[in-house]
């Protein structure tokens, strides 16, 4: 049976279909531009399933589809009549219309009862239940017409089967799903004044749903959490980190952790029935190397500053660096944290600044893995920092972990497949599939290099200047 996973971003689409065995057959990639006038971002929510179904027919030239499952970026949202039909453009994740409406909600309930109930430890204006409150507030037309309510998966289901159904990961951040019953959560329902009526009905990850043309649809996940099941990140043994722009970290937990007035760290509901995910991310990971380079080694290319680093050695002889180019965001919140180097001399180059950057993101993930208590035995890790053997390496030693990369990488696409293969019967679970599919590619475990005084420097150096209070640089 032939999987196709669909995996729809912020600004593309993927799509690739796999076999049984997790082998890729055929793919493809869809660009598009969103709609952005100031804290207004939307996108033609036609357009979404223009993208879908043209990917879908490009990957059909190639291979059959036995079933189809999607992931998708999560409070994207769509409002349509009756029928349908849309009665205004998707509001795009990064919409930020509705701040003051989400002020109103954190006072309202309070930030530990929504995380409590949510799994969401603040309150934005990105979240969909803000957003339908400023909609119906703002666009009273709009809110009258209105009679359902997609997020973006849900708007593909319905797309390709006309069935109007949800899953939990997709609404976890919705703050209107109560991720402990995996219902709607009614008190909030009432005070933003949506009707249950209006909301699709709830159905668990990798549940057949319908067809489109001879391939079945599966329900599929958030982004996240389909990113996670492509790496196999299925129980508390194995973590995900993906170093990109940014530094993004998936832990499973059995629980939810209990709420933590000085964290900002969501709880997602995992596609596994019964299992949590907490998602830690870093806004400058990738970012910082690449600001580097293009203002001090626009002429190297990232293996030749490689190189510089590996000669700089452990420590980068003493110079040490705060990631904090957008702030700080985890383990500590700190929005006007800044960027530093301490401990510069005239013995200081190019290499060494370079690996004092690929150590700042790894003394970042020991300390997100120390704060959530990660008790695992292997980070398996993805975007272009995993291309980088040394990054790779350096992480390990500072970790004291074992750490994978892993052969396909599109793991958002992989795990939406694997939904799609248990939602059909060809996997009795997703963790026998993730065991039967998903394969590592290089292991790098920890060499001996003792990091424990750079990392002494770096908490320190933290400390001093990433405290919103500025306690300890007072003292």
């Amino acid at each position: 049976m032939n999987l196709l996973g669909i995996d729809i971003g912020t600004t593309s689409l993927k799509a690739v279909c796999y076999d049984e065995t997790g082998a890729p057959l055929a793919s493809a990639n869809l660009d598009y531009t969103l709609d952005t006038r100031g804290d207004l971002v939307e996108f033609d929510a036609m357009e979404y399933v223009r993208i879908t179904k043209e990917a879908i027919a490009q990957i059909e030239k190639t291979c059959r589809i036995d079933a189809i499952s999607v992931d998708t970026q999560g409070e994207t949202m769509i409002l349509t009549d009756e029928n349908g039909a849309p009665t205004m453009p998707a509001i795009v994740w990064l919409d930020n219309r509705a701040t003051a409406e989400a002020e109103e909600i954190a006072a309202h309930f309070g930030l530990e009862k929504i995380y409590n109930v949510t799994g969401q430890p603040e309150c934005t204006g990105g979240w969909p239940g803000c957003k339908l409150l400023w909609v119906k507030r703002n666009l009273p037309r709009v809110w009258a017409k209105t009679k359902k309510v997609f997020l973006l998966e849900d708007w593909i289901l319905w797309a390709l089967t006309g069935e109007f159904v949800t899953e939990p990961t997709i609404q976890s951040s919705s703050i209107y799903l109560d991720i402990t019953s995996l219902d709607w959560w009614e008190e909030m329902l009432d005070y933003i004044g949506v009707p249950r009526t209006m909301l699709p009905k709830i159905v668990p990850s990798a549940t057949r749903v319908g067809s489109f043309g001879d391939a079945a649809v599966v329900t599929g996940a958030l982004d996240q959490i389909a990113g996670a099941v492509g790496v196999g990140v299925v129980d508390e043994n194995i973590v995900s980190e993906m170093t990109g722009t940014i530094m993004a970290i998936c832990v499973v937990t059995p629980k939810i952790p209990a709420f933590d007035p000085a964290s900002k760290i969501p709880c997602h509901l995992h596609a596994i029935p019964g299992k949590f995910v907490s998602l830690l991310w870093s806004s400058t990971a990738g970012m910082a190397l690449k600001w580097f380079r293009n203002q001090f080694a626009e002429s190297l290319s990232f293996k030749e500053l490689d190189e510089l680093a590996e000669q700089a050695g452990p420590g980068a002889e003493g110079l040490t660096m705060l990631p904090h180019l957008c702030g700080s965001t985890m383990p500590v919140y700190n929005p006007d944290a800044r960027g530093a180097f301490w401990g510069m001399t005239l013995a200081h180059g190019r290499g060494h600044f370079a690996r004092a950057i690929l150590e700042a993101v790894a003394f970042t993930l020991k300390d997100d893995l120390d704060v959530i208590g990660a008790k695992c035995d292997e980070v398996r890790i993805t975007g272009g920092g995993a291309g980088s053997p040394l990054w790779a390496q350096i992480k390990a030693d500072v970790t004291g972990l074992r750490l994978s990369t892993l052969q396909e990488k599109e793991s958002a696409c992989l795990g939406t497949a694997i939904l799609a293969g248990v939602g059909c019967g060809v996997y009795p679970s997703i963790e026998e599939a993730c065991a039967k599919i998903i394969r590592t590619k290089k292991t790098y475990t920890p060499g001996g290099v003792d990091y424990s005084a750079p990392y002494a420097q770096y908490k320190k150096l933290d400390a001093m200047l990433n405290d919103p209070e500025n306690k300890i640089a007072q003292k």
